[in-house]
């Protein structure tokens, strides 16, 4: 080599931090070429080692990237950015780099895959862009590698199938699309696979079911395909399995509660249908059993293990006799307060006696500049809880576990000053929150009859401003009537006012089912109005209703659309940000942090009854301040 190319090396060295040189101890045929492609790695993200942990006196390989007393762990922000170098005789490898929650913005240089002695790359939580390169195949070594919450596109590249010494592989919230490559069947040493919140299509690769020593899965949010969970049959390895919202058919296998590690087990929103086996709740080792929104029947058994602390199986087609041992829990949503005599309200179904209502989420009684008085909220919840205010006009219940916060408390308080577009709103209001990882849904209990006005005040502080991380997290609001939702479910006799004594449950759904016809999105859906008159009258059979009406409507916030509440940011202010919406119907948000889910008003000339309003996923980063008020129209 020149020394024309060392000087041009040793500059880019410098001007990075890395500051090596020439050592006659280096194995000088392989160390200068990985310490270039190091260094220009570095360069380019504009990062530097810190003073005196590593590359002391110019040399990568020394210092902590060599000390064996050095307490080293990939997932540590301790030594970061760093390295771990593998030294025999005059060879020096590195073998592990870590740059973790550093805010590094751009795509991923390719020389990166040049350093093919990697065993282990951790790039988490930083605002990578781009595709991941096909060039990643040549770190064959790779056992730990993580990309998960990053800003990346494309397609998840099939020749990861080559690294086949993978042993954890995390890719949630990294950005990626596309189909899990069938090449994956050749990864037969995982034992960790994260892979949620991400834009995959497709189905379950059974093959997953080959992965016997796969103890944690997380596959969640797959679109355009269904799947099944036969694969899971031998899987009894497992100690963590979350496979929300992917489309999943068909029943529940029943030897999962035989699984001796499975302590968590989340298959909520999926489309599972017939009895939770027995041996779930009779499972030794399962703490956290998440079922909700499926079409699962029958009864849950009358006994219980103790282990099993945090059941949540509401929103299924479960019978209405609770057990004993789910009393005052969340399942209590799905059995006593959700069907449609409402036991648990007692008179005030026949005779509702409320208008309004206002909560103060997470916090406590605040009466308004405008004399409306929000509720107390602040009421401990727990990972599948279910909660009455004492006198009988609100509820909230909460399910989720969060991945990385010890006995969470599922409440925020910031003490932020917020600018609102509303000039009446109380900014103290807003500064105190609700969290959850699953669903948090809120109900109005005892409406009486009308059309009502849902106001969500909504502060935005968890997603700053990009290009960070902390920015990547999402928004996705639904709006729709509870029509649709019952329809899906079967219910539609739900809508009928209790205080009717006779009436045709065929009308009701032919009603409904014209309904919801006539609200497509697309006119050439729309049936005709002679067509229509002889579907409601009964000449003709009411054609199937395949999609829903409309008036869904799916809001994908960009943060930066928001309201700041101060135009120069701080560290305390700059992620202070506010939404106000206001909608007649349904009002609600689908996705994984934050659900406010609950007026229910009874459909009523042309009135709506709303079932639900709320966010079942968010983003499992995410948090929101959310103050609820349902008020009767005029």
């Amino acid at each position: 080599m020149s020394n024309c190319n060392g000087v041009s090396l040793v500059l880019v060295a410098r001007a990075v931090g890395l500051n090596w040189g020439w050592v006659g101890s280096w194995h000088l045929s392989r160390y200068p070429f990985v310490m270039s492609a190091l260094n220009s790695v570095f360069n380019q993200w504009r990062i530097s080692a810190k003073y005196d942990q590593w590359n002391i006196s110019g040399e990568p390989c020394s210092g902590a990237a060599i000390d064996t007393t050095v307490l080293w762990n990939i997932d540590s922000t301790d030594y970061n950015p760093g390295i771990r170098c593998d030294c025999n005789g005059t060879v020096c490898h590195i073998t592990q780099l870590k740059v973790i929650m550093l805010d590094v913005f751009g795509g991923i240089p390719e020389e990166l895959w040049s350093l093919t002695s990697l065993t282990h790359l951790n790039l988490a939580r930083n605002y990578l862009t781009g595709p991941l390169s096909s060039s990643i195949a040549y770190l064959t070594q790779m056992q730990y590698l993580s990309v998960g919450i990053n800003a990346l596109s494309g397609e998840v590249p099939k020749e990861l199938g080559k690294l086949t010494n993978l042993i954890v592989f995390y890719f949630d919230s990294s950005g990626v699309s596309g189909a899990i490559p069938s090449t994956f069947a050749a990864l037969q040493n995982l034992q960790i696979l994260w892979g949620s919140d991400n834009e995959l299509t497709g189905s379950i690769p059974e093959f997953i079911g080959n992965w016997s020593k796969l103890r944690n899965l997380r596959i969640s949010d797959l679109s355009n395909g269904s799947s099944s969970l036969a694969f899971l049959k031998d899987m009894t390895s497992l100690s963590t399995l979350i496979l929300r919202n992917n489309n999943i058919s068909g029943t529940i296998p029943s030897n999962i509660g035989d699984f001796q590690s499975l302590s968590q087990l989340d298959l909520s929103f999926n489309n599972l249908t017939g009895p939770i086996p027995d041996s779930l709740f009779n499972s030794s080792s399962l703490v956290y059993l998440f079922l909700g929104n499926n079409k699962l029947n029958g009864t849950p058994p009358p006994l219980k293990s103790p282990s099993l602390l945090h059941i949540d199986v509401s929103y299924n087609q479960l019978s209405a006799a609770l057990p004993s041992w789910a009393n005052n829990s969340v399942m209590a949503t799905g059995f006593d307060c959700i069907p449609e005599n409402l036991p648990c309200l007692g008179d005030i179904r026949s005779s509702p006696k409320y208008s309004d209502f206002a909560i103060n989420c997470g916090g406590p009684e605040i009466t308004s500049s405008s004399q409306i008085v929000y509720d107390w909220d602040n009421e401990t919840l727990g990972p599948a809880t279910y909660y009455e205010a004492s006198t009988k006009r609100w509820a909230v219940s909460n399910v989720g576990l969060f991945n990385d916060k010890n006995d969470a408390q599922y409440l925020s308080f910031s003490s932020s000053q917020f600018t609102t577009l509303d000039t009446t709103l109380d900014t103290e209001l807003l500064q105190t929150v609700r969290i959850s990882p699953g669903s948090l849904r809120y109900f109005g209990l005892g409406l009486e009859n009308g059309n009502y006005s849902v106001t969500l005040n909504v502060a935005e502080i968890a997603f700053l401003n990009p290009p960070t991380w902390k920015s990547l997290g999402r928004r996705v609001f639904d709006i729709y009537i509870q029509a649709w939702h019952v329809h899906e479910n079967n219910r539609e006799v739900e809508l009928v006012d209790a205080r009717l004594l006779e009436f045709d449950e065929e009308e009701v759904k032919r009603v409904i089912g014209v309904a919801l016809l006539c609200t497509q999105t697309s006119p050439q859906q729309r049936p005709s109005m002679p067509r229509v008159v002889a579907m409601l009258s009964g000449d003709i059979e009411v054609s199937a209703v395949t999609s829903g009406p409309g008036y869904f409507t799916n809001w994908n916030f960009d943060t930066t659309s928001f309201m700041t509440a101060d135009t120069t940011p701080s560290a305390e202010n700059e992620h202070s940000q506010f939404k106000n919406q206001k909608r007649n119907g349904y009002l609600g948000w689908d996705e994984t942090c934050l659900a406010l889910d609950g007026l229910m008003i009874e459909e009523l000339e042309g009135s709506y009854r709303i079932d639900e309003i709320g966010a079942k996923r968010v983003s499992e980063r995410g948090e929101n301040r959310i103050m609820g008020n349902g008020r009767k129209g005029k």
